[in-house]
């Protein structure tokens, strides 16, 4: 009966590719793989649904001995400060690696997405600066990886799956893994400025990291500085970012470097003012360039 037993935990584990997406919350059917509807948050232990919350990461309990699922004892552990996560195990931390970290070649069980902020890291043959982006499809080996240049490395660790992300061993990709995703190191300094997608941010350049089907993903977006967009937003998808440099007023709250927001579905953002601009990854799970999708809402009288 053990050997039985043992014999389906090996077998759900290795279905990991052939779990269902988690349908947002908004209405979309899952395809863009973000996960991002009804996360907790640092400042928030249960989800508050249509209520955007900004806090400082550097507030947030940082755990120390922080160690991959399912990697070796032998890996050196990080640091993480864990700014959001959803039951199905999804989640989106702010992590740090040791000089001396390494870690074996494998695969994960779930997508995951890399945003260096500080240091520099080798991804198999590959190499991540600051603002090196990588995408890793659930199931996609990748080489062996280590921190560079004798200094720790600061990276956004956004786990997308739903189910939790755990290390295997692996010689190959797994027969299901959608290795035609797979985004290994992209600078995004060598990416061209477009034109944001939406009138609140005609005052704003993006450059796309990644596209998901469903038409949303990861940017970067620079808010120029002088920048007003007049009136409060209601948002119809999810959203998460980071500001990287600058800073950007959202009704009395100031967002500066290593502030963290995450909008849920249908909240009703307050007006956005900046005189000096500013630099942020941003993570939307739906396409902004449709009709209607940023809704500018008037104040209304009392």
């Amino acid at each position: 009966m053990e050997n039985k037993d043992n014999s389906v935990r090996e077998q759900e584990a290795d279905n990991f590719l052939h779990i269902a997406s988690v349908k947002e919350d908004w209405g979309g059917d899952g395809r863009g793989r973000m996960n991002l509807s009804g996360r907790r948050t640092a400042i928030a232990k249960e989800y508050l649904p249509r209520q955007y919350q900004f806090f400082d990461t550097n507030t947030v309990l940082e755990k120390q001995g922080w160690q991959i699922d399912g990697m070796p004892e032998s890996v050196p552990p990080g640091s993480r400060r864990l700014l959001t996560w959803q039951d199905s195990g999804a989640s989106t931390s702010r992590v740090v690696l040791p000089p001396q970290f390494e870690a074996p070649s494998g695969i994960f069980t779930a997508d995951l997405e890399i945003f260096v902020i500080k240091g520099k890291i080798q991804l198999g043959e590959w190499q991540l600066s600051k603002h090196g982006y990588s995408f890793i499809p659930a199931g996609v080996r990748i080489g062996s990886w280590k921190v560079l240049g004798g200094e720790e490395a600061e990276i956004l660790w956004m786990e997308n799956g739903s189910v939790p992300l755990e290390y295997k061993n692996a010689q190959d990709n797994h027969p299901d893994a959608k290795v035609c995703d797979f985004i290994p190191a992209l600078d995004s300094k060598l990416l061209p400025w477009g034109k944001a997608d939406t009138v609140q941010f005609v005052q704003a350049n993006k450059k796309w990291l990644r596209k998901d089907s469903n038409g949303g993903g990861v940017w970067l977006l620079t808010i120029l500085p002088h920048f007003d967009n007049k009136y409060q937003m209601i948002q119809p998808y999810n959203e998460e970012g980071y500001c990287l440099t600058g800073y950007c007023d959202v009704g009395d709250y100031r967002i500066v470097k290593d502030h963290y927001w995450y909008c849920p579905s249908y909240s009703t953002l307050p007006r956005h003012i900046t005189d000096d601009g500013g630099l942020f990854f941003v993570r939307v799970d739906r396409d902004l360039s449709q009709v209607s999708t940023v809704l500018s809402y008037a104040p209304q009288d009392a």
